[in-house]
């Protein structure tokens, strides 16, 4: 059975059954020259104290390469991880990777399945630019004893179509391969909200999964991608939730020590799994 990684909240607040998890793509270490003081080596810190402040149980990355992934990994111990990397399904290119805090949550399965005809082996959809992922984790709350599954993808940001179709597997994965579990699909999905009926979102919708931002009064519709303050911004960064009580969603564009922590801001969603 496949299953989608969650994140929980440590102790923010007063509910001791929330759960809290952050979706962020941290931007890849390699463009120093293109990044400037915006480069990883000048962001890392922040992202680790961003990950510290906030306590999630669980948080989904995108754009994570080995090297990051193992500074992240030597900064917080008390979190453990699961994906592989895209080029190869083992360390090669962007991981789409799920850390969780093993002190509240069991991991109980995970999987990485490709965007593409043939999800099984690194591969894509004709016209994508690049082999794009879907990690997927099943997570046992020890405290409720509650279970649920987190996915953790990065949809195409060349190909309409291959957004599209990579989102449509997804759906599938939901509707077809988790039974009745409640879902959580997050990640930076190079799409506006969009309510049109032939859209990534649309294949969403179809599975059951509903806009995190449109459950709760206490939402933020600020920009996610930020551009390191380059344009204007826009909001690609999203959680979609099946069976799943959303209590708040968040923007995390405070100040952790740099101006921008990536070229996007996470995105986080406080939540309780119903009886």
């Amino acid at each position: 059975m496949f299953a989608a990684v969650l994140l929980v909240c440590g102790c923010k607040h007063s509910e001791p059954h929330d759960l809290k998890v952050i979706s962020f793509n941290i931007r890849y270490n390699g463009w120093g020259d293109i990044d400037g003081e915006n480069r990883w080596t000048n962001r890392r810190d922040a992202v680790v104290r961003m990950v510290r402040e906030e306590q999630p149980a669980a948080m989904g990355l995108q754009e994570a390469l080995q090297d990051q992934l193992q500074y992240l990994d030597s900064c917080l111990p008390q979190y453990r991880r699961v994906g592989v990397g895209r080029d190869d399904g083992k360390e090669a290119g962007e991981f789409m990777a799920i850390y969780y805090d093993t002190a509240r949550l069991e991991l109980l399965f995970d999987t990485t399945r490709w965007l593409s005809l043939t999800p099984e082996v690194p591969s894509k959809y004709e016209g994508a630019g690049c082999f794009r992922t879907v990690t997927v984790a099943r997570f046992r709350d020890r405290q409720s004893g509650k279970e649920f599954a987190y996915l953790n993808t990065h949809l195409d940001h060349v190909s309409d179509y291959a957004r599209i179709l990579g989102a449509q597997v997804i759906g599938d994965i939901v509707a077809n391969r988790l039974g009745e579990l409640p879902a959580i699909v997050g990640g930076d999905m190079n799409t506006e909200s969009d309510s049109s009926e032939y859209s990534p979102f649309a294949f969403f919708r179809r599975a059951g999964l509903q806009d995190a931002r449109t459950l709760t009064d206490s939402t933020s519709h600020a920009i996610t991608y930020n551009a390191f303050g380059q344009n204007e911004g826009a909001v690609i960064d999203h959680f979609f939730v099946r069976d799943i009580k959303v209590l708040r969603f968040r923007t995390l564009n405070g100040d952790y020590g740099v101006p921008y922590i990536s070229d996007h801001y996470p995105i986080e969603i406080l939540f309780y799994l119903p009886e």
